[in-house]
Formats: structure tokens, C-alpha cells, sequence
């Protein structure tokens, strides 16, 4: 069976629950899948920055990338392409972001993820910048503008990235209207500022309010006919996967005004390493002071689609989410021409980037003093959150150093996560009008 024929199949079969999310699926596992991640390791010296090490966790390395047996009456895939249905928790991931209070920087110094939250901006920072500069190396003409797309921008907290990066024009799309209506304050903040500031001016910039999952954001575009250079999708494509459906649909918006050489990126939970903690646990639930989950679905069966679990991060979020079987991710991009280029957990993709991103880690205080100068507290509360750095500092010939790390609790929620990248490719054309992508 030919690539095509299998994504199609895949797809047929998928679609004939997609709105019962009654399937049978299970997600195949290595021999990894039972070893418990160890302690974190995130150090450095805090004067000698280029001594950044990390033990990366054991975890499951040998994934299966075909998809899971399915059992499933045919269905054509093209009846469910439109996320029709209204019975969805769209309205209550939204309302919950909605009622989110936005926090000046003192209080959010003051939260107990605040190194977290500083650590996902850094992963956040390097991989935009990545594929920014990558972007900007493909172009032929110096200076040529850059378009993107952030997609579920939430408040707009990589407004600044954008603004760092250089690009020309930015489109915001999020359900939730309160916080695009934060994100609107933020750009007109620093605007004002930046209207003060030397240097290029400012991006422009359009709002959309809308489900990414249920509407086609192409109509919403100021221009339809805009081409993009990056669709970035961070920490909220999870949110799709409620059903076919309205994946597609998300597929679709951050696909369909990507050109071709253009990226698709973001980051969001590893599937695998949820469903293996489960079973670790022998039980439906898992976490800590930080981070707690609670599944409602069969573990041992998970659906494809509306595999819903319960998902809490300290003063962040608290709502349902969806686990993303990865292989079906995957063939599902490939159906609107986007190449997979990588996908990396955020330890591997911190030690690949760590030297080249040092700077800004210390800049934004992604992690915590080890031992903590004088009148300061650690943030971490559980009586073994540092056990793993008193040990790296007993070990170290240098004797009484000070390291830079992140809590065990902080990892043990970091460490669920992961970062992708798709290469929008270039197509033909099918008989019928229909494009055709040699992926």
C-alpha cells in the first residue's frame, strides 16, 4: 500500500467515530514505556555559564510511527472536514483562559513555576528564532518582508519575540476574547514605545476571535491571498484533537497560506509519556505540588480522537485537553502538505541549544539558584526538589559552587512536553483540482 493510500485509509476509518470518539485504537509502545524518568539535571555555574550540563531523562526513545490497528466501518473523509457539531469543550477551554487574571510582572515573580514559565519562553524563544533565521537565510532579497501567524496567540505573551525577530506582519488568532483583547493592549503598548525607540519600526498586526478548530481563519485574513513564513501553535494544538474534525480544521489554518519552504511551528504534551505515567501509576491519575492529570479515558485502549484528560498547572491552566497520537499527527499534516522536519522533547531540544541560547537563559532567569542567595527562598516546597542538585554539587571537584537548575516537581511537568516543526512542500495538481503533495 502505497503512502497515500495508507494516510487515506487511516483517515476513512478514523472519520467513522470521529464525533462518537467510540474508538478502538491503542497506542503502541517500546519496551521503554515502564522507566520512570530520573531527576532532573538542568545546571549550571552560575558565573561560568558555559558549563551547562544535563542527564536526560530515561524515557521512551523507540516510538512507532505507523498507525495503531483500527477497526472501523468506511466513511468518506470529506463529510467530516468541517467541525460541525456544537457539543465541544471549545467554550470551556475558552472560558477558562477568559477568566484568567493578567498579572503584572512582580506577581508573576512571585508564583511558584515562575522558572517553569521561564524555561517553556526560553524553548519558545530559541525555537522561533531558529526557524526565523532559517527564513530569513532562504530569502533572496535583503530585507524581504516576513509574515506570520500566531496561532492561539493567547495574550500575547511572544509579542516581543516577533518584535525581536524582525518580522513585517503578524496575525493573532485565539478563542478566548478576553485575552485577544490583552494581546491588543500589549501591541498597543509597545508600539507607543516603540514609537519613541530608534530602530525599524514596529510589525503590523490583525486580530482574529475564533476557534482555529472550527472555523476557516483564511476568510478572517485583512488579505486571503497573504502568503505566510511561519505558523507558530504553542501549547494549544492539543485542544484540536477532540475530534477529527476540528484537527483537520487546525490543520487546515495553519497550513492552507503557508508557503512552500515555510514552517509550521509549536510545542505541546507527549502523548506517550502521559499514557506511560498512567500505567507507571497504576491509576488514572499522576503529578504533584506542581502539575496534576487525571484521565478519562481507557489507557490501555486511547482513542484517536477525544481521549480527554484533565490537566492542572499552578495559576496556568486548569481544563480539559486531548491527547495527540503522534503517528496520526503526522499523517494528518501530510494531508495538507506539511513535511514533518522534527519533533524534540524539551530536554533534547534544551541540550542541543543550550550554548548557542546560554545567554538568554541567564537573561531570563529560566532557572533557580542552587544554593539560593542570602534572603532569597527556593521555590520548590516537596523535601526531595533539590536532592538532585546537592548531589551534582557533592560530586563536583570544584567543592562549594552555586548551580543554576529547576525544581524535580518543575521538571517532572517539563519534561511532558514537546517541540515539532513541518515544512510546508510544494504540490501538484489532481484531475479533479484538488493539490497533491509528494510528501
Amino acid at each position: 500500500m502505497t503512502e497515500i493510500n495508507d494516510l487515506e485509509q487511516a483517515l476513512v476509518l478514523a472519520a467513522a467515530d470521529a464525533d462518537s470518539r467510540n474508538y478502538e485504537g491503542s497506542f503502541e509502545e517500546s519496551e521503554e514505556t515502564n522507566v520512570l524518568c530520573k531527576e532532573p539535571a538542568f545546571y549550571k555555574n552560575v558565573n561560568e555559564v558555559k558549563n551547562i550540563v544535563i542527564e536526560k531523562p530515561a524515557t521512551i526513545n523507540n516510538r512507532p510511527q505507523e498507525n495503531a490497528p483500527l477497526k472501523r466501518k468506511r466513511e468518506t473523509v470529506e463529510e467530516n472536514i468541517e467541525a460541525k457539531s456544537t457539543k465541544t469543550y471549545a467554550n470551556v477551554v475558552a472560558n477558562h483562559y477568559n477568566q484568567i487574571e493578567e498579572k503584572g510582572l512582580d506577581e508573576r515573580c512571585k508564583s511558584r513555576i515562575v522558572h517553569l514559565r521561564n524555561f517553556h519562553n526560553w524553548i519558545k524563544s530559541m525555537l522561533i528564532n531558529e526557524y526565523l533565521t532559517k527564513i530569513k537565510y532562504s530569502k533572496k532579497q535583503h530585507n524581504a518582508p516576513i509574515r506570520v501567524h500566531d496561532m492561539c496567540c493567547g495574550k500575547g505573551g511572544d509579542l516581543l519575540k516577533w518584535k525581536k525577530g524582525g518580522i513585517t506582519h503578524l496575525i493573532c488568532s485565539d478563542i478566548a476574547s478576553v485575552s485577544l483583547e490583552q494581546c491588543k493592549a500589549r501591541y498597543k503598548d509597545m508600539k507607543n514605545r516603540s514609537g519613541r525607540d530608534r530602530g525599524p519600526p514596529l510589525y503590523t498586526i490583525e486580530f482574529i476571535a475564533g476557534d482555529c478548530g472550527r472555523m476557516r481563519l483564511r476568510e478572517k485574513y485583512s488579505d486571503p491571498s497573504m502568503k505566510l513564513d511561519l505558523v507558530s501553535c504553542q501549547f494549544a494544538f492539543h485542544y484540536s484533537f477532540e475530534s477529527l474534525p476540528q484537527a483537520e480544521c487546525m490543520f487546515r489554518n495553519a497550513a492552507e497560506c503557508l508557503q512552500p519552504g515555510g514552517y509550521f511551528i509549536g510545542t505541546m504534551p507527549d502523548a506517550y509519556d502521559l499514557v506511560a505515567r498512567a500505567k507507571r501509576n497504576d491509576s488514572n491519575s499522576f503529578g504533584n505540588n506542581v502539575f496534576q492529570v487525571s484521565i478519562d479515558f481507557d489507557i490501555n485502549k486511547p482513542p484517536l480522537f477525544g481521549s480527554k484528560y484533565n490537566f492542572h498547572l499552578d495559576g496556568v491552566v486548569d481544563c480539559p485537553e486531548f491527547l495527540v497520537y503522534f503517528p496520526m499527527f503526522v499523517k494528518l499534516a501530510k494531508k495538507f502538505g506539511l513535511k514533518l522536519v522534527k519533533a524534540e522533547k524539551f530536554y533534547d531540544y534544551f541540550e542541543k541549544m543550550r550554548e548557542e541560547g546560554r545567554h538568554l537563559l541567564n537573561n531570563m532567569r529560566s532557572l533557580e539558584a542552587y544554593p539560593p542567595p542570602e534572603n532569597s527562598t527556593l521555590v520548590g516546597t516537596e523535601p526531595d526538589d533539590y536532592n538532585h542538585a546537592v548531589e551534582f554539587i557533592r560530586k563536583d571537584p570544584r567543592g562549594n559552587i552555586r548551580i543554576g537548575t529547576l525544581s524535580k516537581s518543575e521538571w517532572e511537568a517539563s519534561s511532558l512536553y514537546t517541540t515539532f516543526v513541518f515544512e510546508k512542500v510544494k504540490n501538484t495538481w489532481n484531475t479533479d483540482g484538488t493539490p497533491l503533495y509528494d510528501i
